[in-house]
């Protein structure tokens, strides 16, 4: 059977949507939203109505039949942890959303999107592999520091994709398979996927792990207190030179890899050292996840926008062949994700799942 679905994936100032027949895009489109626009609202959640009526002009403009659609599906935002797969929206999802269980972020406006589009149609609705997907281990979320319990914040929508479509590359079935997936982007997280659970993983929105183009990732806690207790920096100060501001940006100057390849080849010495010192540090992360995995690894993924960069994988790759094959899969289609997720549900190879699990 042929289901159409639209997938929906909200920015900070744009929407990314798509229509798919099945796993084929039809149509794809990033919307820009206009910065002052956007300043208008207070916060993120009061943009859904505007967003919506430019998604249904949109589709309108290009010629797409929303009457044919079969389901709707939006990026998942940040709601309470739960277990991977795809979610009906439903209430308790929306006031999840809308208060932000987890956060603000415009990632919150896709369950939102989906249902207000998709309940105008009287079709279903779904969010696939949020963020906040968290199946971790009992052992992994112990941090060493009894106040603090380690989280799982990750791509999860992306790993969880290429983890599938590696697995049917490999003629085997995800569920059956240990796999230590790297996504490198402007956050970068490495997750160890054990018989279709991400078992451990790094924090990738504000905690450790890696430094990426744009965050510190793990830092020497001891001197991050003196630092914070110095007195030169207010809270929010600190917390941009970790998330925004650390990285590449804070060494560099800048969060564009393009750029800082460019500085390597003009022989610039610090970009080089700053750039395999990534690179390093996401060897290591997936040196320390084989472990968990007792070295039982099938594959090793690099995916994300940085794994389009062959000298970097391949600093990584130098580094880590040794436990297992590495395979690359650059990029991160998050529409084609969404629509793979909700075809899954539709088929019926999957039940979808209710919120909260």
């Amino acid at each position: 059977m042929d289901y159409r679905i639209l997938t929906i994936n909200p920015g900070s100032t744009s929407t990314k949507i798509g229509v798919f027949s099945n796993e084929i895009p039809l149509f794809e489109k990033t919307i820009r939203h206009d910065t002052e626009m956007i300043n208008t609202f207070d916060n993120i959640i009061e943009q859904y109505e505007f967003r919506k009526n430019t998604i249904l002009e949109t589709l309108d403009t290009e010629g797409i039949n929303v009457s044919k659609l079969n389901a709707v599906c939006g990026r998942g935002g940040l709601l309470r942890p739960i277990e991977g797969g795809t979610y009906l929206v439903n209430e308790k999802m929306l006031e999840d959303l809308k208060v932000g269980y987890s956060g603000q972020h415009a990632s919150n406006l896709g369950g939102i999107l989906a249902f207000e589009i998709a309940s105008g149609l009287n079709i279903p609705s779904y969010i696939v592999d949020p963020v906040v997907v968290n199946e971790l281990d009992e052992i992994a979320r112990i941090s060493g520091f009894s106040l603090i319990e380690r989280k799982s914040i990750f791509h999860a929508l992306n790993q969880k994709a290429v983890a599938r479509r590696v697995a049917k590359d490999l003629g085997a079935k995800y569920k059956d398979l240990n796999l230590i997936i790297a996504h490198l982007g402007g956050g970068i997280t490495v997750g160890v996927h054990k018989n279709g659970k991400v078992v451990d993983v790094n924090n990738g929105l504000n905690g450790d792990g890696p430094f990426s183009p744009e965050r510190a990732g793990t830092v020497p806690a001891g001197d991050l207190v003196a630092l914070c207790y110095s007195g030169e920096f207010f809270r929010d100060e600190v917390m941009k030179k970790l998330v925004g501001q650390g990285g590449l940006v804070g060494y560099l100057g800048t969060n564009d890899a393009v750029k800082v390849e460019e500085m390597i080849e003009q022989g610039n010495k610090e970009a080089k050292l700053i750039y395999s010192a990534m690179a390093y540090q996401v060897a290591k992360e997936i040196g320390s996840a084989s472990a968990v995995l007792y070295g039982k690894v099938d594959a090793i993924i690099l995916t994300g926008g940085l794994a389009y960069g062959k000298g970097f994988v391949n600093e990584i790759s130098e580094r880590v062949n040794w436990i297992a094959d590495v395979i690359i899969h650059p990029g991160e289609n998050e529409l084609q994700a969404l629509a793979e997720g909700a075809l899954r549900v539709l088929r019926g190879e999957e039940v979808g799942k209710n919120y909260p699990a």
